[in-house]
C-alpha cells in the first residue's frame, strides 16, 4: 500500500510499553483504541509461547523474532488479498462503465 492510511497532520506521540519484562518507548501517531489493538496482538503472539516464562535473553529474542515473522506473515497475506480485492472491483468497474455506455448508445 502507498500509504499507511493516517493524516500527515497526525502528531506522534511516544508511548511506553512493557513486554517480556523489558520497557519500551517508541514515537507512534496511533490512537489508543488501535495501539491497544497492536498491542493486545503483539502480546498474544510473544507471552503465548510458554517458554517464556523462563526469561533469559535469547529466548525472549527468539520469541520476539517469531513474533515478527508472525506479524509480517499475516501483513502479506493481507497485502496480497487487498490487491486481488483491488483488482476484482476495478474490473468490475470497468466492465459496469462499458454496460452503461452501451445502454446509452445502445439506445439511439
Amino acid at each position: 500500500m502507498a500509504g499507511n492510511g493516517r493524516n500527515m497532520d497526525e502528531e506522534e506521540r511516544q508511548v511506553r510499553i512493557e513486554l517480556l519484562g523489558q520497557e519500551y518507548r517508541f514515537f507512534t501517531a496511533a490512537g489508543d483504541e488501535e495501539l491497544a489493538a497492536i498491542l493486545s496482538l503483539v502480546r498474544k503472539l510473544v507471552e503465548s509461547d510458554s517458554t517464556t516464562h523462563r526469561g533469559g535473553t535469547l529466548v525472549s529474542v527468539r520469541v520476539v523474532t517469531l513474533a515478527c515473522l508472525n506479524i509480517a506473515s499475516q501483513y502479506v497475506r493481507l497485502q496480497t488479498e487487498f490487491d486481488s480485492f483491488r483488482l476484482e472491483n476495478s474490473r468490475r468497474l470497468h466492465e459496469m462503465a462499458a454496460a452503461i455506455e452501451e445502454d446509452i448508445h445502445g439506445g439511439w
